[in-house]
């Protein structure tokens, strides 16, 4: 059975962490960031996890 290939855009957008979670940028930060409270700026800043239901799917594609 031959290797799969890493998935180039999903490396680029996810981490694995030492525990072997997924850390994720957050959206909703680019467009329209003016009409955002300077708290849900900073709040959007801040990276987050992959819910654990995604964990096994996105790790298949980035080995």
């Amino acid at each position: 059975m031959p290797k799969m290939k890493t998935r180039s855009a999903v490396a680029k957008r996810f981490k694995v962490l030492a525990s072997g979670k997924l850390k994720r940028k957050q959206g909703y930060r680019q467009h329209k960031a003016w009409a955002k409270t300077k708290k849900q700026r900073r709040q959007l800043s801040k990276s987050s996890l992959i819910h654990p239901t995604d964990q096994s799917r996105i790790k298949d594609l980035i080995q």
